[in-house]
């Protein structure tokens, strides 16, 4: 099986450089492009945040990995980028590897469930570029299948492996019902976004956004749907909300104790649950010693994200079953593509045979006569050829005897002179 791959990701090189020779949407469609014309016949390219990917079958059979990194590298020219920061596949290898990204265990964060739509995404590429045969659709089809079952049939993606989603998961079991509470997150950065989205998703019933650049706030609050609170106002304002998440840089309390006891007496004891995931904290730890008040900081959700990401890798091992499994239906699967051509032209060579000796005697014997024996000469090529056709496709299917079945195969074609045959018919 030739087909081969390379990746440069998280394990080969550094942020910066995964980031530079990052491939939009676009960028992939003209790559393809170029690909199909000078080094792959077929294949399919991957890019995200932490790894770009490259797998195909090389023209004419050239098994040259430097090919496919240095048409990369000279569309996408990127200085320090060398030939160490590339991972190389081929073969049986190459499939595997395409199989762990799907399934998650090759992401950087362990189960990541964004990488298999990513996958499907750069499939559909491939697909609308005619640039992939049956054998590489084959791939995308066991790949999407290794994920699907690594999803349902493991926990490698189960439990918050974020501290913002760690935050939203402890809000969850504080409130029974979170679409009946108000949320604030103070901060529009990267980690108060990923808070405010996880909200959105889990259907919080209302949410505000406050940040020092309101531009920021404004463009976070637009994205789900909530509104602005004035960064300079929020305070007085905190009495309205259940929860308030605060990831910000200041390098002070945002929230003191103070803040907080105005806020409860206007609450009149409602419970309110504070998540300062900020580094360093935005709200004062002692809050945690007024009644009705849920407090916890990074520290605390760090605790959490860290028990879930070790019960992940120990989904690991039943990930790879699943990877092994498919495996050896895939190349089950890709052994037959050498059998069936061969037992379908010794039927056909066997077929001849018999149809030449059936016109000699057509004329000689009467058509209730010759109607028997042709009856009869269809039943003995079936019997003859049932048991060499019933164990080569048992050899290959089962992949456990993968040199038996070429040997198998190679006697059969040179007993029966089948090789120019085959080539005819191919």
């Amino acid at each position: 099986m030739n087909l081969v791959g390379i990746t440069i990701n998280h394990h080969t090189a550094n942020v910066e450089l995964r980031e530079a020779l990052h491939l939009n949407r676009d960028e992939i469609i003209e790559f393809i492009k170029t690909a199909k014309k000078s080094i792959l016949n077929e294949g399919f390219v991957l890019s995200t945040c932490n790894r770009t990917e490259i797998f195909g079958y090389p023209k004419e059979g050239k098994l040259d990995f430097n090919n496919i990194s240095d048409e990369l590298m000279k569309f996408k020219p990127v200085e320090n980028i060398t030939a160490k920061h590339f991972e190389k596949y081929f073969s049986c290898g190459a499939v595997k590897h395409i199989f762990k990204v799907a399934s998650g265990i090759d992401s950087l964060v362990i189960g990541d469930s964004q990488i298999l739509g990513q996958m499907k995404e750069s499939f559909e590429i491939a697909e609308d570029m005619n640039f992939v045969g049956s054998v590489m659709k084959r791939v995308f089809d066991t790949a999407v299948k290794v994920g699907k079952r690594s999803i349902k049939e493991t926990e490698i993606g189960e439990g918050a492996v974020s501290v913002s989603y760690a935050a939203v998961q402890v809000v969850e079991k504080i409130f029974a019902d979170i679409t009946t509470k108000n949320a604030l997150v103070i901060g529009a950065g990267e980690t108060g976004e990923l808070a405010a989205v996880h909200l959105r998703d889990k259907g919080i019933n209302s949410i505000a956004v406050t940040n020092r650049s309101l531009d920021k706030a404004e463009r976070l609050a637009e994205k789900i749907h909530g509104e602005v609170i004035p960064f300079n106002q929020f305070t007085e304002h905190l009495h309205k909300f259940d929860i308030v998440i605060s990831a910000t840089s200041s390098p002070d309390y945002l929230i003191t104790k103070n803040d907080i006891k105005i806020d409860m007496k206007k609450r009149r004891g409602a419970p309110i649950c504070l998540m300062d995931i900020a580094v360093p904290r935005d709200i004062d730890p002692s809050v945690k010693d007024i009644d009705f008040v849920f407090y916890n900081d990074i520290d605390s959700l760090k605790v959490i994200v860290d028990q879930n990401m070790k019960k992940r890798e120990g989904e690991i091992p039943k990930v790879h079953e699943i990877i092994l499994e498919e495996l050896i239906g895939f190349f089950g699967w890709y052994n037959t593509l050498e059998v069936v051509p061969t037992i379908k032209t010794l039927r056909s060579f066997f077929d001849e045979i018999s149809n030449d000796e059936l016109e000699k005697i057509k004329h000689k014997v009467t058509d209730e006569d010759f109607a028997k024996v042709e009856d009869m000469t269809k039943r003995l090529v079936g019997r003859l050829l049932h048991n060499p056709t019933i164990k080569l496709r048992e050899l290959a299917e089962t992949g456990t005897h993968t040199q038996e079945t070429i040997n198998n195969t190679l006697v059969l074609k040179e007993f029966f002179g089948l090789n120019g045959k085959i080539d005819e018919e191919q």
